[in-house]
C-alpha cells in the first residue's frame, strides 16, 4: 500500500485543525503537521524571506515524515489559498510511492461568520480574522482540490468522509 499525503486546506476558521486532530487519532501510523507551526513569530511578518522560510520548513518536515518507515498517513493542514502555493510545496516533496489528496474544507459564508465570531469570543482569534477570512473566501473555490462542505456536519462525519475518500 502506498503512503498517503493528505493536505487539508481551507480558509481560517473552517475547522482544518479540528478535523486533522480527529483524523490523527483515527489513522494508525499517522504523522501530522500544522503549517502554522512552521511560521510562528511575533510580530507575524509577511515578507519574501519569511515566505521562503515557511515553505522550506514545511517541505523539510513533510519529506522527513514521508521518508520515515513507520509512516502510512501524513496529514498536513494550512491556509493554502492558491494552486500556486500548493504547487510550490508539492514540487519540493519526494512523492515517489505517495498518493496525494488535496482537500479543501468549505462552509457557507454565514457558517464561517458564526465560527469565527465564536472563536473571537473565546479569545482564540483576533477581531481582524473576520475581515481577512471573508476577503479570501472565494480564492478557495477556485482551487483544483476536492471540496468538502462542512456545513451541518460533525467533526466525526467530516473525518469519516475523508477516510472514505482516501481509503476507497
Amino acid at each position: 500500500m502506498s503512503k498517503k499525503l493528505i493536505i487539508i486546506n481551507g480558509i481560517m476558521g473552517v475547522g482544518k485543525s479540528t478535523v486533522c486532530r480527529n483524523l490523527y487519532k483515527k489513522l494508525d501510523n499517522c504523522f501530522f503537521l500544522e503549517g502554522d507551526d512552521c511560521w510562528r513569530m511575533n510580530p507575524f511578518t509577511v515578507n519574501d524571506e519569511n515566505k521562503k522560510m515557511v515553505i522550506e520548513n514545511i517541505t523539510y518536515m513533510l519529506n522527513s515524515f514521508i521518508k520515515n518507515s513507520s509512516s502510512k498517513y501524513i496529514l498536513f493542514n494550512w491556509v493554502i489559498q492558491t494552486d500556486e502555493i500548493m504547487k510550490s510545496i508539492l514540487e519540493r516533496l519526494d512523492l515517489d510511492g505517495v498518493d496525494v489528496y488535496r482537500i479543501t474544507l468549505m462552509c457557507s459564508r454565514e457558517e464561517l461568520e458564526k465560527r469565527i465570531a465564536g472563536d473571537i469570543a473565546k479569545g482564540i482569534r483576533d477581531s481582524g480574522c473576520m475581515e481577512r477570512s471573508m476577503s479570501q473566501y472565494d480564492l478557495y473555490k477556485k482551487m483544483h482540490t476536492i471540496k468538502i462542505n462542512t456545513d451541518n456536519t460533525t467533526i466525526d462525519e467530516r473525518s469519516e468522509m475523508i477516510i472514505k475518500l482516501i481509503n476507497g
